[in-house]
């Protein structure tokens, strides 16, 4: 169970000094909470995307005042007399304010409360029992310590999940039937049976049906199309297909591409975060919230989702880190690429300074071994000193640390379902972006850096177009002949500058000189 969720800060609100207490709060996106003089007393919890204008609409004093000095009542809800405290936390997307909304709510209301509060709903998985003498696939919200190993998920709603498992079963012949099988030869079976759509493992014994070695087969292979997310079959009938056109039998070849173009639709059906519940690792970056003391940040909140725990956020700065549009006539790809500038320190480094070079990326940052300076924050000459590619492992190791493993499948539904909710939004509605893992457990570092510089910086705008002819033209207008006083019959172009931007320094023979 995660720990207590503590706001940031705190205000005793005193009516008399109202004004000046909400003028000290910023106008920004964050969470707040409004408690009364009793410490047990539930608070008005919410979320808003102006923290001092909302504060100012439930603490102002009443617009309208009767002849016995009493506010006339109104619809607009107004909480002044009843509030003595005021919790808030400033968060920098709408990602972080349900996070941090969720974790408040859990810790004032209980699980069970926060999840009505918040609508939080199980998403829905795909479970391929493999585990069961006669494995199916079928759609579920419901997750077992048993079936995590199982479930591929999550989907955005039911529908896509029994839309993608139709899809998928016409590629093999699985059993679609529900009951608990007790095959024998005599068995009616079922129409997909007859359809010749299912092995038919019902009729065991029959010289017709499957043998149960056959059956296990074709589960194994249901189950690797959803750990590879299709590339397994795709691979698979795309050989066969080389196969066909190396024996001149261009007839099977045009069927099994047919085949393929179908497990290809399929495929894609299959969103690249649906993994086994268990395996689902996930990084999430945001813009972060500008500290008390800035007006804005370079820094991104980076958020971590493993074994089931969503983790962060952790800030990443964005120093050394630069992307560009590439714009050019030629179109070199050099233009795109992101520029990682990496200043180097005059002295040898110290113990609070870590220094990689760009091959070294993909390994962890070494740890200080003086315990005292381990325990200090990063500094503004600490961050400069270090590779954009050292911070983001230390980020990553720091937020690897707090994950923990856990047992409570409530609370796991409750973060897959606000990672459901915020991934599957419309692309212009979802802000920050989401990284995936490398096939080899490796985070995509460079990825990550520049998705944090894309979230913080805006996306790269283009460069100004540049008329080329036009800028000949000019060039020759503003140059002119003079000839070496020193080299007879040597002759240099030189730019002549506008009277009001030419300098005063006369030109000697050293300036004309190669």
């Amino acid at each position: 169970m995660t720990a207590p969720f503590v706001f940031d800060h705190r205000i005793e609100f005193l009516p008399q000094n109202s004004d000046d207490l909400l003028r000290s709060i910023p106008a920004a996106p964050g969470v707040f909470a409004l408690r009364g003089a009793d410490p047990n007393a539930e608070p008005y919890l919410t979320r808003a995307a102006d923290l001092r204008r909302r504060l100012r609409r439930l603490l102002a004093p009443p617009e309208a005042l009767d002849a016995d000095g009493q506010p006339v009542l109104s619809k607009r809800l107004n909480l002044r007399s009843r509030v003595r405290f005021i919790d808030y936390t400033r968060t920098g997307s709408d990602f972080e304010s349900s996070l941090v909304l969720y974790r408040a709510a859990t810790t004032a209301f209980g699980p069970e409360e926060a999840r009505r509060r918040l609508r939080l709903y199980p998403p829905y998985f795909l479970r391929v029992t493999i585990s069961h003498p006669h494995p199916r696939v079928y759609a579920t919200n419901r997750l077992s310590k048993r079936s995590l190993a199982e479930s591929f998920g999550p989907f955005p709603s039911r529908a896509a999940a029994e839309r993608t498992c139709d899809a998928v079963l016409d590629l093999f012949l699985l059993r679609r039937c529900y009951e608990d099988l007790a095959p024998y030869p005599d068995h009616p079976g079922c129409v997909y049976g007859e359809m010749h759509k299912c092995m038919q493992p019902c009729k065991e014994g029959n010289p017709e049906a499957c043998t149960p070695d056959k059956y296990a087969h074709e589960s194994q292979r249901v189950f690797a199309f959803f750990r590879t997310r299709g590339q397994s079959l795709l691979d698979e009938v795309a050989a066969q297909r080389e196969a066909a056109s190396e024996a001149m039998d261009f007839e099977a070849a045009a069927a099994l591409h047919k085949h393929w173009e179908k497990v290809r639709a399929a495929s894609l059906l299959v969103d690249e975060i649906v993994r086994p519940v268990e395996a689902l690792r996930a990084v999430i970056v945001q813009e972060a919230a500008p500290r008390d003391d800035e007006p804005r940040t370079e820094d991104a909140a980076v958020f971590l989702l493993e074994h089931g725990n969503l983790c962060g956020p952790e800030r990443l700065s964005t120093l050394g880190v630069r992307t560009v549009r590439e714009q050019t006539a030629v179109g070199s790809s050099l233009f795109a690429q992101p520029l990682m500038l990496a200043p180097i320190p005059l002295d040898e480094p110290t113990n609070n300074s870590v220094i990689l070079s760009e091959g070294a990326g993909q390994h962890p940052a070494p740890q200080p071994k003086d315990p005292e300076a381990a325990s200090l924050a990063p500094t503004a000459d600490t961050i400069s000193t270090t590779t954009p590619e050292a911070r983001a492992q230390t980020v990553l190791a720091n937020l690897t640390a707090q994950t923990q493993t856990t047992s409570d499948l409530a609370e796991l539904c409750d973060t897959l379902s606000l990672f459901r909710r915020w991934y599957y939004r419309p692309e212009k509605q979802r802000t920050g972006e989401v990284f995936l893992p490398n096939p080899d457990a490796t985070w995509p570092i460079r990825r990550i850096l520049n998705g944090a510089a894309r979230v913080v910086l805006g996306p790269p705008t283009p460069a100004p177009a540049v008329e080329r002819e036009a800028a000949r033209e000019a060039a020759k207008a503003l140059k002119t002949k003079i000839i070496h006083p020193g080299r007879e019959g040597v002759e240099r172009e030189v730019p002549i500058l506008p009277k009001r931007t030419r300098s005063r320094r006369a030109i000697t023979p050293a300036d004309l000189t190669e």
